[in-house]
């Protein structure tokens, strides 16, 4: 397993050495890249890799932070919370982004 450090590092070693350059925003049933004016459905992006960070003294620190390619060849980040500061989103979208299913967590 790849040692990514704090997250500032991680998204940098993540743009810089594997090139995911771009910023994804979650909304309920989509992510979105505002730089490129794009939208991506659950069915139109995979979750490549999962990295889970820990606050050191306040659980709000708490997020998860993906690496995304599209289907269209976009790569690029996603940070969210997770617990007390997790966002909303759907069902399908929820899903997608669970951490439980078969994929490699760093």
């Amino acid at each position: 397993m790849k040692d990514y450090g704090t997250l500032s590092q991680a998204i940098n070693k993540l743009k810089l050495e594997e090139g995911y350059e771009h910023d994804f925003n979650l909304l309920d049933e989509h992510l979105e890249l505002k730089s490129e004016d794009e939208k991506f459905g659950v069915n139109e992006f995979d979750v490549d890799k999962v990295l889970r960070f820990e606050g050191m003294s306040n659980p709000d620190d708490n997020s998860i932070l993906y690496a995304i390619t599209t289907e269209n060849g976009r790569k690029g980040t996603l940070v969210d919370g997770y617990g007390v500061s997790s966002g909303q989103m759907s069902d399908e979208m929820s899903k997608k982004l669970d951490l439980k299913q078969n994929r490699p967590i760093d």
